[in-house]
């Protein structure tokens, strides 16, 4: 693998000889390893930006990293209740969930779990149901205590967040898991009140068993389910719209195939569903997944064919809307589009960054279909020295970083602070 930078920030802790993993595992892999082993951040807003390689030659966009949230443990997922832009629920890797209110600066267990947490594994993701404020559901991704591995999707339910004491009410859907990498693990609810669940392709590198390709398995997905109306003898419904309802040789709760490893995801305002799809040798991608796209993995990575200089067709295959190659960075984070008000600039634009090099860019999604479109240029919010593990947009459209390495989490915020030092 090319370019660490980021890695040596946390790499002196357990010696240069970690170095060498490198050439035989994924960086985003080797990156959480080293950081598990322990790293502290630095007090204040980390040093920053630089706008170096890729980044020097694009345009910028001068952004402050402001610390909100401070003494947390590997963040995984941080997301915001429905409704209340100070309230947020950040996971951590080792099981534990914790609410935190950010104008009061107080915080509180909201449930933990026993989960495996080799690699890439752990408590993973969390949606809240649409209509939480008067059903209390929300619903868990992670990886449990138990043998063999397997991704748990379950629905919880608590009657106030601040309170804790949430209990898991039921399991929705159990993967097994071949690898300990490649879990994904992001949930959301899309416009249709559906529930969104992605799926890698169970590792461990370069898709040995072939489910990239494979139309049985429910791994390197993107699952649509019904939480509110089981059926069919399953805890959910498989909604009659989802392209292969009714489909013999496909599962009905899949939405689209062909992703490696769609760790973080979401949704724009147009209701277009975008992903971060973490790359193989040298390519990381940003997707706008259609029911029914094929991604195109283990054949392609992003725009290009996998194995390097192996032939293949894009015929059939839904192309990304973004791609950057390893002088850029070595595992996409997926982020947001920008609907706040905080940094007029960035206004309509998906952000998304980079784990193991800091880099945050900023992109206009095309509107139509990418395979006919050029990549689009993106805008450099620098490199910034933290491992960006997960965005998070709460309910004003501002958006939050997760450093992973340094359990801190930042609101992205203007270069200049306002009068006073308020955000506006």
């Amino acid at each position: 693998m090319q370019r660490l930078t980021r890695l040596a920030l946390v790499l002196g802790i357990v010696g240069v000889a970690a170095f060498g993993v490198l050439q035989c595992q994924g960086a985003r892999r080797v990156a959480i390893e080293v950081a598990d082993r322990g790293y502290a951040a630095p007090e204040g807003e980390p040093r920053g930006p630089e706008y170096t390689g890729p980044d020097a030659s694009r345009p910028h966009l001068a952004v402050r990293l402001e610390p909100v949230a401070r003494g947390l443990s590997r963040i995984t997922d941080v997301q915001f209740v429905p409704g209340d832009p100070e309230l947020a629920v950040v996971l951590q890797k080792g099981g534990q969930a914790t609410w935190i209110d950010l104008a009061k600066g107080t915080r509180g267990p909201l449930f933990h779990v026993d989960v495996h947490t080799v690699s890439e594994q752990g408590l993973l993701g969390l949606a809240f149901h649409p209509n939480f404020a008067k059903n209390g559901r929300f619903y868990v991704d992670d990886t449990p205590d138990v043998h063999p591995d397997v991704t748990r999707i379950a629905e919880w339910h608590t009657d106030d967040v601040r309170t804790g004491g949430a209990q898991p009410t039921r399991v929705l859907l159990e993967v097994r898991q071949p690898y300990q990498n490649h879990n994904a693990g992001q949930l959301a609810f899309g416009p249709k009140g559906m529930l969104f669940v992605g799926f890698g392709d169970g590792g461990f590198r370069a898709d040995p068993q072939g489910n990239g390709q494979d139309p049985t398995t429910l791994l390197a997905t993107m699952l649509r389910l019904d939480v509110d109306h089981p059926a069919g003898g399953k805890p959910y419904g498989i909604p009659p719209d989802n392209p292969y309802a009714g489909d013999p040789k496909i599962p009905g709760e899949v939405w689209a195939t062909g992703l490696r490893n769609p760790w973080r995801f979401s949704f724009a305002p147009d209701g277009r569903l975008v992903v971060g799809d973490v790359g193989q040798d040298t390519w990381e991608e940003v997707d706008v997944v259609q029911a029914g796209d094929n991604l195109g993995w283990n054949v392609r990575e992003a725009r290009h064919c996998f194995p390097p200089g192996a032939t293949c067709t894009a015929g059939g295959f839904r192309e990304p809307v973004y791609e950057y190659g390893r002088d850029d960075g070595n595992s996409i984070t997926g982020g947001y589009v920008y609907t706040g008000r905080a940094i007029p600039e960035l206004k309509g634009r998906y952000v998304f960054g980079d784990f193991a090099t800091g880099r945050i860019r900023a992109i206009d999604l095309p509107a139509g279909d990418p395979g006919t479109m050029p990549i689009p240029t993106a805008t450099a919010l620098g490199k910034w020295p933290v491992l960006i593990s997960t965005f998070a947009r709460d309910a004003r459209g501002e958006i939050y970083v997760a450093d992973y390495g340094g359990g801190v989490l930042y609101r992205l915020a203007p270069a200049s602070k306002p009068p006073g030092g308020d955000e506006p």
